[in-house]
């Protein structure tokens, strides 16, 4: 096992795959492993060839969120603030993030794990994975994982979760829309690599446009979001990717995408 926070796999070509590295302590978030996060999603903001970013971990956690003895050394206002506003800015980088991410959970997502996997664009977790969103049961709320898991889950849900501390069994989690897919352990990496290689078969641009006119329009009410929508596909009818997906539909052949990003 590498000695790194995190293991970076970019032997799949358009995809970097983001492994967390701490099993023995169930992968928390602690600053050091939100660091080395957001290192990984800039660096993959800034690389054209990356297409897709996975988030795996390994041993018998995605993440168990923040790292209590981490927090509890530092009983200060100004450390508490710096930390959730590190952790707020990571959780923005997911939906920011030019590629569409994907969880592979396999094990527990508690706290600012759960919050971690309702952030992603795609999840898929093992069927014996578990979800909660626990600290209640430690007398702190999980207002931070709250933002995440209420728009990805039912209201009344997320409440329930968030009150209770109870866990979710990955059944329950598709169910509710926290996970896309359940499936058996030794069917995780090929519904991942069946995403990615979907994403990897689409151009470009209209995946980029697409996934920040998605989280834009949520975030508006109706009218502004049929007109930020309209505007966001005219404009993607004017790159070439859609002139060449059209022609090719007509004259009945494949598509050939010339894999160029937006601006």
């Amino acid at each position: 096992m590498s000695d790194d926070l995190i293991v970076i796999d970019e032997s799949q070509t358009g995809v970097m795959r983001v492994v967390f590295n701490r099993p023995q302590s169930f992968n928390p978030l602690s600053r050091a492993m939100l660091d080395a996060l957001q290192a990984a999603l800039n660096r993959a903001a800034t690389q054209p060839e990356c297409r897709v970013v996975v988030l795996a971990a390994s041993g018998k956690a995605f993440s168990a969120g923040h790292d209590l003895a981490e927090m509890r050394a530092h009983p200060e206002m100004d450390f508490y603030r710096s930390l959730f506003d590190q952790c707020s800015q990571l959780m923005m980088s997911l939906v920011n993030l030019p590629q569409p991410v994907i969880a592979q959970v396999n094990g527990i997502a508690t706290a600012a794990g759960c919050q971690l996997v309702s952030m992603c664009d795609l999840a898929v977790a093992s069927d014996t994975s578990r979800f909660a969103v626990s600290g209640i049961n430690f007398g702190l709320f999980c207002s931070t994982p709250s933002v995440g898991l209420s728009r990805a889950v039912s209201r009344k849900k997320a409440m329930e979760m968030l009150l209770t501390g109870d866990f979710i069994d990955a059944q329950e989690a598709q169910r509710q829309g926290l996970i896309n897919r359940s499936v058996p352990a030794d069917q995780l990496d090929a519904v991942v690599q069946g995403w990615c290689l979907s994403i990897l078969s689409k151009p470009r641009v209209a995946v980029q446009m697409g996934k920040r006119l998605f989280y834009r329009q949520l975030e508006m009410g109706l009218s502004a979001a049929y007109q930020a929508a309209g505007e966001t596909m005219a404009c993607n009818m004017m790159d070439d990717a859609a002139q060449e997906g059209f022609s090719a539909f007509l004259e009945k052949r494949t598509p050939k995408w010339r894999q160029v990003g937006p601006d």
